[in-house]
């Protein structure tokens, strides 16, 4: 996966003839209708998603977009199908990283949630992306408890992707969270069975956040549209320090996910270590 480009010209002209700008979040993400996850994004007996050099791309650089699916978090997909997604992606490649390799996961509640984990590929191309993020399944779950699965992000990343970045050059891939609402502390060897198919261990949210940093940096984007949200905030602030982003306007995900990986790759190739980051972002 990954050996294609992203096509700005490309990608507008096939939006303009899906209608992304004027259609509904039902008539793009058909999936909704259906009720349930596409069989090409269940996880289900998945050994591993890749992010591989080729001719295109020599040096890719591995980056998951967890997406909350549950329902006050669904608009977020459909932004961006309609403008969010070629502006992170253009975005990341006129910043000086000419070989972005995205994956979306699709981000429910595993404990009371159908499809609390949903598996894109690793993807360069514009039609690609287009397809996995449009096969995504809103479903619009959730529940009343004490948060969502925000750690089957780091899971999947820790124990079911494998990158050339990572095992050639010992660089380090990107991994988001994007939410609402505060992570899960608990994922237990019978939920990742049901959804994995196999799995003997249960993880706290903290060893599973250790082992996804072995291979990625992790960040979360937090999203302060409601009371709720505010409070979800402080324990992410407390559990990832500046790799929580703050943000009200839920529009503004792409802009914070390509200046940071834009700002990551620039001090890998430079030797300039800013651990202040985002200067472009609004921080609350």
């Amino acid at each position: 996966m990954g050996s294609t480009r992203y096509d700005m010209d490309a990608r507008y002209d096939r939006a303009r003839k899906e209608g992304y700008a004027s259609k509904s979040v039902g008539e793009i993400f058909t999936q909704n209708a259906k009720r349930m996850a596409h069989e090409s994004m269940n996880p289900k007996g998945i050994s591993f998603r890749e992010s591989r050099d080729s001719a295109v791309h020599p040096n890719s650089v591995p980056i998951i977009l967890g997406l909350d699916v549950t329902g006050s978090m669904g608009h977020i997909p459909h932004e961006l199908i309609k403008e969010g997604l070629p502006k992170l992606m253009g975005g990341i490649i006129q910043g000086g990283v000419p070989d972005p390799a995205l994956l979306f996961l699709g981000i429910g509640d595993h404990e009371c949630d159908g499809y609390p984990l949903q598996v894109g590929q690793f993807e360069s191309g514009d039609e690609e992306l287009d397809m996995w993020l449009t096969r995504t399944y809103i479903e619009s779950g959730g529940g009343g408890n004490a948060g969502e699965s925000y750690l089957l992000a780091w899971y999947f990343a820790a124990f079911h992707t494998r990158t050339d970045a990572f095992e050639k050059r010992n660089q380090k891939g990107l991994l988001f969270t994007v939410g609402d609402e505060p992570c899960l502390k608990t994922l237990p060897a019978s939920a990742i069975r049901e959804i994995m198919g196999t799995g003997q261990q249960t993880f706290t949210h903290t060893e599973l956040l250790k082992e996804a940093q072995k291979k990625y940096e992790v960040f979360h984007i937090s999203v302060l549209h409601s009371d709720g949200a505010m409070r979800a905030d402080k324990g992410w602030k407390d559990l990832l320090g500046q790799n929580c982003v703050s943000i009200e306007d839920y529009r503004d995900v792409p802009s914070v996910i390509k200046e940071i990986v834009c700002n990551k790759f620039k001090k890998e190739t430079s030797g300039f270590v800013d651990l202040g980051g985002f200067n472009n972002i609004q921080m609350f």
